[in-house]
């Protein structure tokens, strides 16, 4: 291993243990990420992050863990990784790539918060900070594609293409493999590399060659990159006049995809809905609540949060638009965080009928605080409880009626089974595209969690 600069760690420990935090210059987000790291797709997300407020703080903050004073141990720090670094340089071999002052830096950062030992808590370098925001922020400039990558072979493939979006206008096709990126050749790449080749600047241009086992031909296409709005949202009409909305993560652009889907369902004449959790592993706090706030009344109590100090905050809805027909909820054992605030404040509120297996049982939240450098940690900071005082942290939601999957072949299940699936966004698997098999279910019947839910919407509009 070849060391940039040896002095490095001189002094700049400090900075890593020592953060000063000035009125408005901390802003500090609130999450609500699914399983493991949200920013990493659990998807997850990434993580998530919605704006919560200023710090108040001002001045020089010592750096505690539950009390303990650390900084003071410093230098004593700074010698120990002196002499590791010593060791290093004498008997390392190394990999045949240097390591730069900065990689070591940031190996320090996250070691020392992820000691904590607490997955959701994390620090952020710079770039994985920009991808956060972005994936939060439900746009981004690409072309529109969702990709997976297969573990074994390397392939990357086009799960599907947004409709209407640049990449599917070129002629990109679902189950194209991705050949080439701007003449690199893309099987084998790291999937997150190869997202990133086809990202670029809104207006700018990228050359994808794909090969296409249909005509077992290569194809290659000018695509010209623009602003995507991801589908958080699908929905259909199904018989009966049973609306169908799938949400698939709670970021930005989720509540008023979720508005424009009621809305479009009741022009049609709904007479009953099922929302789609399953599989949706969480995301912003905002956006559950947005969600909520469109089915239930005004000023009824959302979601409550309790942090270190115990300090409870109230969420209520804010307007009185209200969805009127009866409800299902779709969840599973992969529905976490928002997904089982929305679901949880329904049930405790009788508005919906739960149905599916037990949610995952992730009741807390993460802020996240940018540390002005464009890095940023994500701190478990609080709990939330539903309506009637609930907290699922490790228990999860157990649905009003037990239903387990049996799914058709095509499924998510089985597509994702081959490798990772992301989109250009870095979202998570979880919004990689359709529930189950790259579009909104059209047939229930081979859905056996749906057809139950359907089932149980019935009953309650026969009632």
């Amino acid at each position: 291993m070849h060391l940039k600069d040896k002095n490095f760690t001189k002094g700049f420990l400090a900075g890593a243990l020592v953060c000063t935090l000035t009125a408005g210059g901390l802003a500090m987000t609130g999450c609500l990420g699914g399983k493991g790291n949200a920013a990493s797709s659990s998807g997850e997300s990434a993580a998530s992050v919605s704006q919560a407020g200023e710090s108040e703080s001002s001045g020089t903050s010592t750096s505690t863990i539950d009390g303990v004073d650390i900084t003071g141990d410093s230098e004593e720090i700074n010698g120990k990784i002196k002499k590791i670094q010593s060791v290093l340089d004498k008997y390392y071999i190394g990999n045949g790539e240097d390591v730069s002052k900065e990689d070591l830096e940031e190996g320090i950062y996250k070691g020392y918060v992820e000691s904590l030992g607490e997955p959701y808590t994390v620090y952020y370098t710079k770039k994985e900070y920009d991808q956060l925001m972005e994936s939060t922020s439900g746009q981004y400039s690409g072309i529109g594609v969702i990709v997976s990558q297969n573990t074994t072979t390397g392939a990357v493939t086009v799960v599907r293409p947004f409709e209407g979006s640049p990449g599917a206008e070129a002629g990109i096709l679902k189950d194209d493999i991705i050949y080439k990126v701007d003449g690199k050749e893309a099987t084998g790449a790291d999937l997150n590399e190869v997202v990133s080749w086809i990202k670029g600047k809104e207006g700018t241009t990228v050359e994808i060659e794909v090969y296409r086992s249909s005509d077992n031909q290569y194809h290659t296409l000018k695509v010209k990159r623009r602003q995507i709005d991801v589908p958080m949202v699908d929905h259909q009409m199904l018989d009966d006049k049973i609306g169908y909305v799938a949400l698939y993560e709670f970021e930005s652009t989720t509540a008023d995809q979720f508005d424009k889907a009621v809305d479009d369902l009741t022009a049609q004449g709904m007479k009953g809905l099922v929302i789609d959790l399953r599989d949706n592993p969480g995301g912003l706090i905002d956006s559950a609540q947005a969600v909520l706030d469109r089915i239930l009344p005004k000023d009824k109590l959302l979601v409550y949060t309790v942090d270190k100090a115990g300090k409870k905050e109230e969420l209520d809805s804010q307007d009185d638009e209200k969805v009127d027909v009866p409800i299902t909820v779709l969840v599973n054992g992969n529905s976490a965080s928002a997904s089982e605030i929305v679901s949880g404040c329904l049930q405790d509120y009788g508005k919906a009928k739960l149905v599916g297996t037990t949610t995952y049982g992730k009741g807390i939240v993460q802020y996240v605080l940018p540390l002005g450098d464009g890095s940023a940690v994500k701190v478990t900071g609080a709990k939330y409880y539903t309506p009637k005082g609930r907290n699922i942290h490790g228990t999860g939601i157990e649905p009003d009626v037990k239903a387990e999957a049996r799914i058709s072949t095509g499924s998510k299940a089985s597509s994702a089974a081959s490798g990772s699936v992301t989109d250009e966004s870095e979202s998570s698997a979880s919004s990689s595209g359709d529930r189950y098999g790259g579009q909104t279910i059209t047939d229930p019947s081979s859905d056996s969690q749906l057809q139950k839910g359907l089932d149980v919407l019935k009953d309650q509009i026969d009632q």
